[in-house]
């Protein structure tokens, strides 16, 4: 046989032994996707135990999303380890529009987070992390996070950085504490809905400004600043969401420069800012008038709820602290705690490139279906920008696309102002695996190929 577990490394009985033992393989590079395991029988043998425990073992890896069995061919190594979706709408089967990373088996999350708490449990109990706790986490949870900022920040320091539930915690937060009610903020004229649903609360004023390949054109930008002098410049550097416009080092040059010389502050979001690592974050150019944001939710899981805010200076670090504690007081501790743990034994690394590596397989596979087909994207970002020519009615094609059992999401979640771009933004992250993926994205090659509304689109 190709492949044997080792039991000897694991506890418990002996079915979950090997079902731990095929989980950390995966993890390890020793099992591939599509890779066939021995048969029961012959597994079984090899170990030298029961027929019915082997059986056992490959049922719960298959519970688990480690293992796929196929009628007639055997039992291989799954694709993901993600679920079918239990709420999704009746009429939809495959849902793109949440812009979410893809699981695949390689990242192995279910098995990587059991192990990280059983050794948080083991080394200090779960009671630790069940009371309150600093507000922007702990000196040692800083000073991991500023090691990890520092290999794209390298002026990145503990004492600067708050860590908060997630990076719309630090869009709302960072709202809060630079405008007031009918200032302007400024961003990109397509743009997340976050700061959207933000701003609208605090009753804050979007200002969009024209963009291209790069994201905000800087003499827009520089046009804006000086017609709203805004409070904040709100921007998503890399891979922008929808449009996954990304500026180069001039583009990001000249919008420093902008920023510099109209006395303005920027909001930097860079959470697809791990999938493309070589950029230089905008921060490292005016470090004293950035409130940078880092979250792991595009890179490893949007539940984690764990984002890195490195602020101008203490002052505003404080600021923002104490903002944190007023609004949500602390975040989630056991999930710092995990983080932490991953971040400093390299898994997280480890999970970041599986992750990363999927994308671009799966922007690979959009390239082959939609090659025909006029969009934007970049080479491991987890969607595509497909724009709308202006004769066609977006509604009737997303309502087509429903019928046809596709979500996927319009240009009016993400305007900002009546001049945005019109277009579909889909999210390749979201399919199950690839064959679902790949069906999905059929379903979209063949709508924009056939009339809809009375009107061809390509």
């Amino acid at each position: 046989m190709d492949w044997l577990p080792t039991l000897s490394e694991w506890q418990g009985p002996t079915y979950l032994r090997i079902v731990e033992a095929i989980a950390s393989d995966i993890a390890g590079g020793r099992l591939h996707r599509g890779e066939r395991l021995p048969t029961h029988r012959a597994l079984a043998g090899a170990l030298n135990i029961d027929l019915t425990t082997v059986t056992r073992a490959y049922g719960e890896a298959r519970r688990r999303g480690l293992l796929e069995a196929r009628v007639g061919q055997g039992t291989f190594v799954s694709e993901t380890t993600a679920r079918a979706a239990a709420d999704l709408p009746v009429q939809v089967s495959i849902d793109l529009s949440m812009n979410i990373p893809p699981q695949p088996v390689e990242a192995n999350l279910d098995m990587r987070i059991a192990h990280g708490l059983a050794s948080i449990r083991s080394n200090a109990g779960f009671s630790a992390f069940l009371s309150y706790a600093r507000p922007g986490g702990s000196a040692e949870e800083r000073e991991v996070a500023a090691s990890w900022l520092q290999a794209r920040l390298p002026h990145a320091a503990p004492e600067r950085i708050v860590i908060f539930p997630g990076s719309q915690a630090i869009i709302f937060n960072a709202l809060l504490a630079l405008t007031s009610p009918g200032d302007v903020v400024v961003t990109e004229q397509l743009t997340f809905p976050g700061i959207k649903a933000a701003a609208a609360k605090l009753g804050v004023r979007l200002a969009g400004v024209a963009m291209d390949g790069e994201g905000a054109r800087p003499d827009a930008l520089d046009e804006a600043c000086r017609k709203h002098k805004p409070k904040a410049v709100y921007l998503i550097p890399t891979q922008q969401n929808p449009t996954t416009a990304t500026m180069g080092a001039a583009r990001r040059k000249a919008i420093a420069g902008i920023i510099r010389k109209r006395g303005a502050v920027l909001i930097e979001d860079d959470v697809y800012g791990p999938l493309e690592p070589s950029l230089s974050p905008i921060a490292n150019l005016i470090p004293e008038r950035t409130y940078y944001a880092a979250s792991f939710a595009k890179c490893i899981a949007p539940a984690l709820r764990i984002a890195y805010l490195l602020a101008p200076d203490p002052g505003v670090e404080q600021s923002m602290r104490a903002g944190l504690q007023a609004t949500m007081q602390m975040p989630p501790s056991l999930m710092v705690a995990l983080l932490t743990q991953w971040l400093r034994s390299g898994v997280a690394g480890d999970i970041i490139q599986a992750i990363r590596s999927e994308a671009a397989a799966r922007q690979q596979l959009a390239a082959r279906f939609l090659k025909a087909v006029p969009y934007a994207a970049r080479p491991a970002s987890h969607h595509v920008w497909m724009p709308l020519p202006k004769p066609i009615d977006g509604n009737a094609l997303l309502s087509h696309l429903m019928r046809n059992g596709l979500a996927v999401v319009g240009d009016d979640a993400f305007e900002v102002g009546d001049s945005a771009p019109r277009g579909l933004r889909i999210s390749l992250g979201a399919a199950r695996n690839r064959a679902e993926l790949s069906q999905a994205l059929q379903v979209l090659a063949n709508a924009v190929k056939t009339p809809v509304g009375g009107r061809q689109i390509v």
